[in-house]
C-alpha cells in the first residue's frame, strides 16, 4: 500500500490547519486508515490524534475506500460536486459520510496565507480580483460555448436542436401509430 505523495499530504494539511472544525470532526476516526484510488494510481493515508492526516504502516487496515474516474482531472474542471457526485466510497458507512463531508467542504482560506506575504488589505485586493477574474472567465467560456451550439445548429446545422428531434420523434411516433391502424384495417378485410 502506498502512502499519499508528500507534498499531496502536505497541502491537504495545510488546508486542514485552516479549518478546526475539519480536524474535530476528524479526530474521533484518530487512527483509522483510507484509500484513494484515481487509475492507475492508488494512495492510502491515515487520520492522525490531532485530526491531520498521516502516512499509514504498511500492514494498516483500510476501513474506507474512495475510487475516482480516471476523467476526474476533467470532472474538476466542472467543480468538486461534480468529482463528489462521480465518487464511489466504501467500507465505514460513519467514516466514510465524515471523510466525505470534509471533503465536500474544505476550502482553502487563499486570503490569510497571502495576508502574511503581501499584508491584509493587499491579500483582499489580490482574492477579489482573482475571483472577478475567473467569474469573468467563466462567463465568457459559457458564452462562447452557447455561440458555438447556436452556429452549429442554426447557421451550420451539423447538430440536431432538442426541439427538431422532439418533432422528429413525435412524426416517427405518429407513423407507427398509422401504420399500425392501416395493419388492422387491412386484417379486417381478409
Amino acid at each position: 500500500m502506498q502512502a499519499l505523495p508528500v507534498p499531496l499530504l502536505a497541502t491537504i494539511n495545510h488546508l486542514l490547519g485552516q479549518a478546526a472544525w475539519a480536524r474535530e470532526k476528524l479526530v474521533p476516526f484518530a487512527g483509522h486508515a483510507a484509500q484513494i484510488k484515481l487509475p492507475p494510481f492508488e494512495a492510502a493515508f491515515l487520520i492522525g490524534a490531532d485530526g491531520f492526516l498521516a502516512v499509514p504502516a504498511p500492514e494498516a487496515d483500510l476501513e474506507v475506500s474512495i475510487s475516482l474516474p480516471a476523467a476526474t482531472p476533467l470532472l474538476a474542471l466542472q467543480g468538486k460536486d461534480a468529482v463528489m457526485r462521480a465518487a464511489r466510497i466504501e467500507g465505514s458507512a460513519e467514516f466514510a459520510e465524515t471523510l466525505g463531508f470534509v471533503i465536500r467542504n474544505l476550502r482553502w482560506d487563499a486570503e490569510e496565507d497571502l495576508s502574511r506575504v503581501f499584508g491584509d488589505i493587499a491579500a483582499h485586493r489580490i482574492v477579489a480580483g482573482t475571483r472577478e477574474f475567473a467569474g469573468w472567465q467563466q462567463q465568457a467560456a459559457q458564452n462562447f460555448a452557447e455561440n458555438l451550439a447556436e452556429y452549429f445548429t442554426e447557421e451550420q446545422p451539423m447538430i440536431a436542436r432538442q426541439a427538431d428531434i422532439a418533432s422528429f420523434s413525435s412524426e416517427v411516433d405518429r407513423l407507427r401509430d398509422d401504420a399500425a391502424r392501416l395493419e388492422k384495417r387491412l386484417l379486417r378485410l381478409d
